[in-house]
């Protein structure tokens, strides 16, 4: 399972360094409001990343068990919907803004207000549902056990590189700022991220 792990990281990260609402919200929190503040949000869009796990193994866990063909049907749709978002990154013109202003409030509250955020958010949970069986690997049986170690990988993962924008926000955000095609360009890093996976999946089906 290692290589699907590394070949998993790899994706991840490279998605969660394409700017969205939630390192968008990480970095501008680190800069209106301190480190401590963005880092607050960074854990709690990791720990978000929890439930979408849970929600994805036990989706996938009861569709295996109704019809062990089904997901194989799943991954088909993955790849599809995986092209539909490397298209939609490509053809992405940025939009970063990182709306620094606002009323400070506690660590605690953006915290759990970071955690609500990605737990109401449907699109996470479709790409979580989509996403983490791309990299199962049959073999090895236990898919569920499988998904949940690498949710577990993309949730630390996704701590360590928001934490890291928080902790060096102010650079970043002048860096950004500077450069405004840069949020472009990472996105399109994650749109051709997303239709590699894409072609992966077809080709190995």
């Amino acid at each position: 399972m290692l290589p699907n792990i590394l070949l998993f990281l790899a994706a991840s990260v490279a998605v969660t360094m394409a700017p969205g609402p939630d390192n968008v919200q990480v970095l501008a929190r680190a800069m209106s409001q301190g480190r401590a503040a963005g880092v607050a949000a960074a854990l709690g869009f990791a720990s978000g990343c929890v439930f979408h796990t849970t929600l994805a193994v036990v989706g996938i866990a009861a569709v295996l068990r109704a019809s062990p063909m089904a997901f194989d049907a799943i991954k088909l749709a993955g790849a599809a919907y995986l092209m539909w978002l490397g298209v939609q990154a490509l053809r992405s013109r940025g939009g970063l803004s990182l709306g620094t202003s606002g009323a400070p409030v506690s660590r605690w509250r953006i915290y759990r207000q970071s955690v609500l955020a990605n737990m109401l958010n449907p699109k996470v949970t479709l790409f979580f549902l989509v996403f983490l069986p791309q990299f199962v690997n049959p073999w090895l049986g236990h898919p569920d056990g499988q998904m949940a170690v690498l949710g577990a990988v993309f949730a630390v993962q996704t701590a360590v590189v928001f934490g890291a924008i928080a902790w060096g926000a102010g650079y970043v955000g002048e860096w950004l700022q500077r450069r405004p095609g840069a949020a472009v360009w990472l996105d399109r890093l994650a749109g051709v991220v997303f239709l590699l996976l894409a072609l992966r999946i077809v080709w190995l089906s």
